[in-house]
């Protein structure tokens, strides 16, 4: 078992230093919210209300509404001026017959063990509670809450047992209570013949939990004939990834958008981290880069091209009329 708080009884001029172990243990067959498909785990995200925005711890507060959609917000700082006096210390008010404390005021229950050299004042006062038949009322302060309780013993250990305020015990208001219900004698001498027919000493361990017991009957069935589902293993991104991926989901919205479809949220089609330094990068390497002439040249050949075409064509036009004006002198010198 691990400590949860350590500290020391304190009664008159004796102080017991001692650890804080929690007594008992919920035995009941746990689950995990899982997708039905695939077996993989169910994760929430604690979100603002007003700015939809992912929240980390660091950052949330206690809040106290006060009605009307009005809330009083509290920091540390706020909590750290009040009056614990029994912070570290468990002092005992006076001791009480155990018969006195109604079952309902327990709530959790705390083994105690002797810290250093705490030993023997530890069992002095084991002992005295046993002898005296009375158990102690006590005040301790556990996580930041200041708590009534009892001390008393359990197999040879000191138990603390948390106990609710009175104010914290809902009275019962039922209208049967107020019916004027008369029972007769008879019915009640054969509920008092019931009970003694039924009576025995209470042996806890005589008692077992079957639903637990067949609810596990189901899981180790299903473990044998190998219905098992080993959804596949996802590591979580490092802090430091935190950009990267929020990159990431913009670069996605961005090539969303290139294709016509709506952008998922709000950020859509911003410009990332990343998306920016490539663009930078590649501003500065055209600037660096030399101009490139063998384009240029090609260009000066194709527009000089069409030229040389059509000066060579006007000359052939030039030239055919000539030769036309020459044909007639030829047959005129056969005449002769």
């Amino acid at each position: 078992m691990r400590a949860i708080w350590k500290g020391a009884v304190s009664f008159g001029l004796v102080s017991i230093g001692v650890k804080l172990y929690s007594a008992t243990e919920e035995k009941d067959i746990r689950f995990h919210q899982v997708h039905k498909e695939d077996g993989g785990r169910i994760r929430y995200k604690r979100t603002c209300q007003v700015c939809g925005e992912e929240v980390s711890y660091d950052d949330i507060a206690k809040g106290y509404d006060i009605g009307g959609g009005e809330m009083v917000i509290l920091t540390d700082e706020d909590f750290a001026d009040l009056p614990l006096s029994t912070s570290r210390a468990i002092d005992v008010l006076e001791f009480v017959p155990a018969e006195q404390v109604d079952p309902i005021l327990y709530a959790k229950s705390y083994f105690l063990e002797p810290e250093g050299t705490a030993t023997k004042p530890y069992v002095l006062l084991r002992d005295a509670l046993v002898d005296s038949e009375r158990v102690a009322i006590v005040k301790v302060a556990i996580r930041q809450r200041e708590q009534l309780a009892t001390l008393r013993v359990h197999q040879g250990v000191l138990l603390l047992n948390t106990m609710l305020w009175p104010d914290e015990i809902r009275k019962p208001d039922f209208g049967f209570l107020d019916e004027d219900l008369k029972v007769r004698p008879p019915e009640l001498a054969m509920a008092s013949s019931l009970i003694d027919s039924m009576a025995g000493d209470f042996q806890p361990d005589a008692f077992t939990d079957d639903y637990r017991a067949a609810l596990q009957e189901v899981i180790d069935a299903k473990v044998e004939g190998r219905e098992v589902v080993q959804p596949e293993e996802v590591e979580e991104a490092p802090a430091a990834a935190v950009d990267l991926m929020a990159a990431l989901k913009a670069s996605v919205e961005r090539a969303k958008a290139a294709r016509g479809e709506a952008p998922a949220g709000r950020g859509a089609g911003e410009p990332t981290p990343i998306s920016a330094a490539r663009s930078a990068q590649k501003k500065a390497a055209e600037k660096k880069a030399p101009a490139k002439k063998a384009p240029a040249k090609k260009t000066a050949e194709k527009k000089a091209a069409p030229k040389k075409a059509a000066a060579k064509k006007t000359a052939e036009k030039k030239a055919e009329p000539a030769k036309k004006k020459a044909a007639p002198k030829k047959a005129a010198r056969k005449t002769a």
